[in-house]
């Protein structure tokens, strides 16, 4: 399958936004049943990551400690005045790649995929292609 792809609009210059729910219908609506699904970031001040989405604690903790770990002004020589926000879209990673098994993204229970702003607020794009494994569906997309 093509890679499709979505934006979104972030509205803090640190945020995590939950995007499992639309990385999902994007699975459904492939119908593909088996295979990966592998979600790509073409940013170099953003990321993407699993965690935990049931208690927002999680992401509050999780933002509060990546700025303790890459603080904002720490002599930093890029002219831009980002550069923490690029250290972290390197240390969390831009591409995230999942299970697909009965048209369902394989993640645990507690788990959804999130999109890391570094240096918003922005209009992002998220680049998702989901890679069929099951040979029927396969030969059938290409007849």
């Amino acid at each position: 399958m093509k890679t499709v792809q979505f934006t979104l609009q972030s509205t803090g210059r640190s945020q995590l936004i939950d995007i499992t729910a639309r990385v999902q219908e994007m699975v459904t609506a492939s119908g593909i049943r088996e295979g990966l699904c592998t979600i790509f970031i073409p940013h170099t001040t953003a990321a993407v990551t699993i965690n935990e989405d049931a208690d927002p604690d999680v992401i509050r903790d999780f933002l509060y400690e990546l700025d303790k770990i890459v603080p904002w002004q720490d002599g930093y020589r890029h002219m831009e005045g980002n550069s923490a926000a690029h250290l972290k879209s390197s240390l969390i990673g831009v591409s995230e790649q999942i299970i697909i098994e009965d048209s369902r993204l394989m993640l645990g229970t507690w788990q959804g995929i999130y999109f890391c702003e570094f240096d918003g607020p922005r209009t992002r794009r998220v680049l998702v292609r989901i890679d069929s494994s099951d040979f029927s569906t396969r030969n059938t997309a290409a007849a």
